[in-house]
């Protein structure tokens, strides 16, 4: 955990996921200047959490100054020790571990990050990877298509907000391409969950023109039954808009975000009820 100037060891003694509501007074959040590096004073910090003693405590200056030196080297976000063990013999090794890297970094350590094991991942997140996507899968109902995280993280509230619930998170970036676009709806009609799509896009680099073009390619070949919603505005929006009216595609094109956010929920549940009734929609794409 960290921030621009300070990152945190944190220490447990208790291993249970629910100690942090159960007893938070049992972990212990140690600030480490990231200026000056782990110091002995923070390792014997950690060791007086633990309740080491000794030659203990020597052992756990080492392995700790080790592995923060190994968290800052390789761009990591998490270094979990999950159980750090004390054995019979007076030794305390590192059990296991998880550690997560930020892929941001991923250009410094290529070595690192060829070592993925892509078949341990959801195969839609491999799929994102690949096309040049940030996506999350969450467990909602309305698929979202937005370029800017923080537009996206926007798009997502406002949806929380009309009482519906994110199937995604899904950052089609600055510079997407149309087949970009394809691909990213090909992610998000693939999760059985999804009700309607959301697409909310603000052109500023990216081009509204470019989007549409996404959007009437991805309707031709996926053949959407699903209703899909398209909020778009700025660069190019009015070329944008007229390459779907020209199109006879069935897409719900809305200024509004607020009012496009609620008329997703409203459709997704309506596409929910019917489903589990049995009862056929035609919210059919084609051209």
């Amino acid at each position: 955990l960290y921030n621009l100037f300070v990152k945190e060891a944190v220490v447990s003694t208790q291993s249970t996921g629910d100690v942090a509501r159960d007893n938070p007074n049992a972990i212990v959040k140690i600030p480490v200047d990231i200026h000056k590096g782990i110091s002995d004073a923070d390792t014997d910090k950690v060791a007086d959490t633990l309740g080491l003693q000794g030659d203990q405590r020597v052992q756990l200056r080492g392995a700790v100054t080790k592995l923060y030196n190994l968290f800052v080297k390789y761009d990591s976000t998490l270094l979990e020790i999950n159980p750090l063990a004390e054995l019979t013999d007076g030794r305390v090794l590192c059990l296991d571990c998880k550690i997560n890297f930020d892929d941001n970094a991923e250009y410094r350590h290529q070595e690192l990050f060829q070592k993925r094991d892509w078949s341990q991942e959801d195969q839609r997140d491999v799929e994102a990877s690949n096309a040049g996507l940030n996506y999350i899968g969450l467990d909602g109902s309305i698929g979202c298509l937005v370029n800017g995280a923080g537009l996206a993280m926007a798009t997502m509230d406002i949806i929380k907000l009309h009482g519906g619930d994110p199937a995604n998170f899904l950052d089609v970036g600055g510079g997407a391409t149309a087949e970009q676009v394809t691909e990213a709806f090909k992610i998000i009609s693939s999760d059985p969950k999804v009700k309607a799509i959301l697409v909310n896009i603000f052109g500023g680099i990216m081009r509204c023109d470019v989007i549409a073009q996404g959007i009437l390619e991805a309707a031709t070949n996926l053949k959407l039954d699903i209703p899909l919603i398209v909020r778009l505005q700025g660069t190019n929006v009015e070329e944008a808009k007229a390459l779907m009216g020209m199109s006879n595609i069935k897409i719900l094109p809305i200024d509004s975000l607020d009012e496009a956010a609620s008329m997703a929920v409203k459709l997704s549940d309506i596409v929910g009820k019917a489903q589990a009734l049995n009862v056929k929609l035609d919210f059919s794409l084609d051209i």
